[in-house]
């Protein structure tokens, strides 16, 4: 059972021809200087040679700001994609290691230094675990196998140490109509595969997928000795296939009114009968709580019915293979190697696994993180940044509420609760006041397996523990050597931990154009996350309540609406288009923060013109500073994925959807009619 997070969530020298005589037209500028700064990425933030003058701007914004690097930058082997965000995340990656590998040379080192250093040595020694063969879950394979009724499968589905997702599942997180309290997210899950449509749709590509499937399973069954893997194989693909027709899409699922449907014990009882939840929930520790939250409500009748005439026999099989898929990283390489050879390579396109160094460093991360986190900020986050970091999120928060005012299609009425959220909004940046105490999770060293389910339990009883008591508002969901940002609804607050605070987002000696189109730019996101189409169901205080008027709804559904169908219209691959309805909180976010953070920046010049510098405008250089954050190129099939799945537009559409949506890009680069990026003033989208 894992913590819910809330998360965003997840970077030619010389100018365009025609960008001095767009430069001209954005208003008066002094003269073009070169720029001499200290900016890590020099001249002045931005990498000047990734320009490609075969593109212009309003063609391909992404190709004429990028194309350079994209040219020069091959993806690693054990990537499935490279871009801004993966350099900035491998830079953390090795800081991690290099402090991780010090506290492990360590003689006589006792507390957080013993539990990192004997963690990362233990799972990064990969023949010491394969020598060991099967002998550390011998114990949970032989409950597998002694199974003989559902109620035995829904004890070990529900079990912390045996990381197995059923087809219902419990969680423990924030109440989203009571921030002010944990309680128990019940969810449907049970598939392997990244989402129902793989199971469901009727191509040659996912029929190849789940032929594919079906063998890896096979082979999986085997390398752990189980009789019959073939038929076994059959049986659980089979099976998941019935649970992915009863999983909601992935656009029901993001709906938060639809999926907040609180339940006592006995409804929940009574809308599943067919479900041992007595037995269950006894299994998890949850059998003394009376409030649950059920997400996907109208299928839990028909998964729990699905459950109960499934022969146990099926569910053993399914169990096996999960819990083997769950502990491969931990297990003989054999078994290691078969999960990367069907999740990595097959369905992702990666070529050559990670080395085991850097999936070390994952693994100590995710189970000590904030120890670690602490040791990194010491290292390499300064006061300095924090407090310009502070400074910059203030000014767009300014700058939104600005915007607020002056919305036409938004009542009095509303924009008054809008300003109420937007003041209210809580800002943490960089890392936690406050640090997780992981003493009382023991590590040993040599027993990886054990370190894994140890570190799990951990985690879960840490949630666990806390229902009934109130809320702790300075927790972070992420730590702070993760390069990444986000939005939490039910605090009501933007986080941005330290490892994104580096260029090229954000650099003290940057120009401020790029800081304000970069950084500034996933401030606005985050922010816009509080008045995204799902965000926008929370208050100030983080209640999931309608605090808007109905004609204000109907005006910023049509908004969404019509972003939605713009979204939709791009194709990343023949024959692939975005879903613009499952990414449009993300795409609100961008649309709506960046047009903000421009707003701050022109304030932060208090009416003056910045200097041109290398040939580039303020503004231009703003721009420019988007679109560097959202460098990247991806495999095929790791692209097909995101599309399919994740919430977020892949990068491309990321750096150019905003821009063709905001007047000052089109005087920045005197785009024009005829230009494929182009979009008649009626036909921009401006939300917030």
């Amino acid at each position: 059972m894992q913590r819910r997070q809330f998360l965003v969530s997840a970077a030619a020298i010389g100018a365009y021809a025609g960008l001095a005589a767009a430069a001209e037209k954005a208003g008066p500028l002094a003269s073009a200087i070169p720029a001499k700064s200290g900016a890590q990425i020099q001249p002045w933030g931005f990498h000047l040679t990734a320009l490609d003058r075969a593109y212009k701007p309003g063609d391909d914004f992404f190709r004429f700001s990028g194309n350079g690097w994209l040219k020069r930058t091959p993806m690693p082997a054990d990537r499935t994609r490279w871009g801004t965000f993966d350099i900035l995340g491998a830079k953390s990656e090795s800081d991690v290691k290099a402090i991780i590998e010090n506290l492990a040379a360590k003689p006589g080192k006792s507390g957080a230094e013993q539990q990192i250093g004997d963690f990362y040595a233990t799972f990064l020694n990969q023949d010491a675990i394969t020598k060991a063969g099967l002998a550390p879950v011998r114990g949970v394979m032989k409950s597998i196998a002694a199974a003989k009724t559902h109620d035995d499968i829904a004890v070990i589905m529900a079990r912390p140490d045996v990381p197995v997702s059923g087809p219902l599942g419990a969680g423990i997180s924030l109440d989203s109509k009571n921030p002010d309290r944990y309680i128990v997210w019940l969810s449907h899950g049970g598939l392997a595969l990244p989402d129902r449509e793989y199971y469901l749709k009727d191509t040659p590509e996912f029929r190849d997928i789940l032929t594919k499937y079906a063998v890896h399973i096979e082979t999986m069954m085997g390398l752990a000795k189980q009789p019959d893997a073939k038929a076994a194989a059959a049986k659980i693909l089979a099976l998941e296939t019935e649970i992915a027709k009863l999983h909601w899409t992935r656009a029901e699922r993001r709906e938060r009114d639809k999926t907040y449907n609180l339940r006592t014990k006995a409804e929940l009882i009574a809308l599943a009968p067919d479900y041992p939840w007595q037995t269950s929930l006894k299994a998890a520790g949850l059998d003394k709580e009376d409030a649950f939250i059920v997400s996907q409500l109208s299928a839990f009748t028909p998964l729990a019915t699905l459950f109960k005439s499934t022969p146990v026999e099926t569910w053993k099989a399914y169990l096996t293979y999960h819990f083997l898929r769950a502990n491969a990283s931990v297990l003989p390489k054999p078994i290691d190697d078969e999960s990367f050879a069907f999740f990595g390579t097959i369905l992702n396109g990666q070529t050559e696994q990670r080395p085991r160094w850097k999936r070390a460093v994952d693994a100590t991360n995710s189970a000590l993180g904030e120890a670690i986190g602490q040791i990194y900020v010491a290292r390499h986050f300064s006061a300095e940044s924090k407090a310009a970091m502070v400074q910059l999120v203030e000014n767009i928060r300014k700058a939104y509420a600005e915007r607020i005012d002056t919305l036409p299609w938004m009542t009095a009425e509303t924009k008054v609760v809008a300003r109420e959220k937007l003041a209210a909004f809580r800002v943490k940046v960089g890392y936690p006041d406050k640090w997780k105490d992981y003493s009382s999770l023991q590590v040993k060293r040599g027993d990886a397996y054990g370190n894994s389910v140890r570190a799990n339990i951990w985690e879960y009883e840490f949630d666990r523990k806390r229902l009934g008591q109130k809320t702790d508002r300075d927790e972070w969901g992420m730590t702070p050597q993760t390069v990444n940002a986000y939005y939490n609804p039910t605090f009501n607050e933007i986080v941005f931990p330290a490892a994104i605070l580096q260029p090229p987002f954000f650099d003290l000696k940057a120009d401020p154009a790029i800081n304000y189109g970069a950084i500034g730019g996933v401030i606005g996101h985050e922010m816009g996350h509080g008045f995204d189409d799902q965000g926008a169901k929370s208050d100030a205080r983080g209640v999931l309540r309608n605090w808007w008027n109905e004609k204000d709804i109907a005006a910023f559904k049509a908004l969404g609406d019509r972003l939605a169908a713009q979204y939709s219209q791009f194709e990343p691959l023949p024959g692939l288009k975005l879903n613009g309805r499952v990414s449009l909180g993300e795409n609100i976010g961008d649309n709506g923060g960046l047009q903000v953070a421009y707003d701050a920046y022109r304030m932060s010049l208090a009416g003056k013109e910045a200097p041109v510098l290398d040939g580039f405008s303020g503004d231009q250089r703003f721009f420019l500073g988007w679109a560097q954050v959202w460098w990247v190129q991806m495999r095929d099939q790791r692209l097909r994925n995101q599309v399919m799945v994740g919430p977020h537009s892949p990068g491309e559409f990321r750096a150019i959807g905003p821009v063709r949506n905001i007047d000052a890009w089109y005087g920045a680069f005197n785009v024009q009619p005829g230009d494929k990026m182009y979009l008649a003033k009626p036909d921009r989208v401006q939300i917030w």
